[in-house]
């Protein structure tokens, strides 16, 4: 059986999606790309919040860099996402709203504040209309708010590795 050709797509502001990203590529291979915006995002994390929140309430969809791959080329699409007001970044929703992820197999991974994964996963099912979307993966990062920025890092990064590993093959994942 020929192995999946397999993006791995996320969305990180302070680098623990990443790390996530890096890790579950380590395990599965495949191409890794980042989703980021157009317009420059706030450094400051109050602002972001603030921001995000008007974006959420009004369904905005802030245009993206157009530095990702077509998807017509990969099997299996891993996306990626912090939690953000217990739910989706809209720049996520964009990338997902852009694109067709019909009869791909679409494996949804998250990064949180300490709040669990609110809506991401939902979200991500219902955006991605036409794909198996299986189980998703969802580990504590950083605490921006409390001014803990990557904490995926270290010890902590061999420790959710081996989370990652466990869970890529419940849901028979592995390379």
């Amino acid at each position: 059986m020929k192995a999946p050709k397999t993006l791995i797509v996320y969305y990180s502001r302070t680098g623990n999606t990443k790390a996530v990203a890096e890790l579950i590529q380590q395990e599965v291979g495949g191409d890794l790309a980042q989703i980021e915006t157009k317009t420059s995002r706030p450094s400051n994390y109050r602002a972001e919040v603030e921001q995000n929140a008007r974006e959420q309430e009004q369904s905005v969809k802030p245009a993206l860099k157009s530095n990702l791959p077509d998807l017509k080329q990969y099997d299996r699409i891993f996306i990626g996402s912090p939690t953000w007001n217990m739910a989706l970044p809209q720049a996520v929703v964009s990338f997902m709203a852009n694109n067709d992820f019909a009869g791909k197999t679409v494996i949804p991974f998250n990064t949180n504040g300490g709040y669990g994964v609110g809506s991401v996963f939902t979200q991500i099912k219902q955006g991605t209309s036409g794909a198996r979307v299986l189980k998703g993966f969802s580990i504590k990062g950083g605490e921006e708010i409390n001014g803990i920025l990557l904490a995926i890092k270290g010890n902590r990064r061999v420790t959710v590795s081996k989370e990652i590993r466990t869970w890529l093959t419940s849901i028979n994942q592995q390379q």
